[in-house]
Parts: C-alpha cells; sequence; structure tokens
C-alpha cells in the first residue's frame, strides 16, 4: 500500500508549480512532491491589473480548461485546483472555467500548461516585437535618407 500527494507550491509573486509524490509513508509522499514541485516551477507573465494578457485554452487528459482576463475587482473566479494555481502563481482578476473531468491532479496540471503557453506567447510577441522594431527602423532611415539628399 503506497500513498500519493498532489502539491501545489507558490509564492503569490508569479511562480508556481505542481509536484507529485508517492511512498510508503505519508510524509514522505508530501515531502517527495514538494521536491517535485520545486524543480517544476514557472513564471506566469501579468498585466498590471494582476491578470493574464489574453485569453488562453488547454486541455490535459480529459480536463479542458479556458482561462480569461478579468477588470480590476473582480477577483478569482474558478473552481477547485485550478483556483489554487492560479491564487498561488499571484493573479488577482480572472475567469476560469473547466470542462470535462473534475480529476484534480489533472486539472491542474491543465492550469499549469495553460500558463505555460501563455508565458510562450508573450515571449514571442515580445521578440516578433523587437525585430518588427528592427526592420521599421531600417525602413525609416532608408526614408530619411531618400528624403535627405532631395
Amino acid at each position: 500500500m503506497t500513498f500519493r500527494a498532489i502539491v501545489i507550491i507558490g509564492d503569490n509573486k508569479r511562480k508556481v508549480g505542481v509536484g507529485i509524490g508517492r511512498a510508503d509513508d505519508v510524509n514522505l509522499a508530501i515531502d517527495k512532491a514538494v521536491l517535485n514541485g520545486k524543480k517544476n516551477l514557472i513564471t506566469v507573465p501579468l498585466t498590471f491589473q494582476d491578470s493574464v494578457p489574453h485569453v488562453v485554452k488547454s486541455s490535459y487528459g480529459a480536463c479542458s480548461l479556458m482561462l480569461r482576463p478579468a477588470s480590476q475587482g473582480t477577483g478569482v473566479i474558478a473552481g477547485g485546483s485550478v483556483k489554487t494555481v492560479l491564487e498561488l502563481a499571484g493573479i488577482k482578476n480572472i475567469l476560469a472555467k473547466q470542462f470535462g473531468s473534475s480529476n484534480i491532479l489533472n486539472n491542474a496540471k491543465a492550469t499549469i500548461l495553460a500558463l505555460t503557453s501563455l508565458n510562450e506567447k508573450v515571449e514571442l510577441g515580445k521578440y516578433q516585437s523587437i525585430h518588427k522594431q528592427y526592420f521599421y527602423d531600417k525602413i525609416m532611415r532608408k526614408f530619411k535618407n531618400v528624403h535627405a539628399f532631395n
């Protein structure tokens, strides 16, 4: 007979992780889950209103999840393990809806996947905007040079 512990770790300042541990003793399972959760920490992008930048959908197993940004003062509108993950990530205003299965572990992992994809899209947007800025700077430089000689 073994015990399984699911632990959600966060610092309320944009870092959150989910850990799983199995052992013959409950305390050992919790310790293993904490170590696993610390290894799997992710950073969450937040807006000035402590919300997510845009709508994101994800699924893990039979669980599907949708996260939507919300205005100031809305709070965390979510249920189950999704609410715990979002609160420990430091998100204060968000709307979340879970579809399909209500499995605690799968919903927590679907939330982590959604926040990870959100992070990837934000990083990609920063990268694209830098390249677009370089492109526009080159065009404007050529444009300025052409008009300088006329």
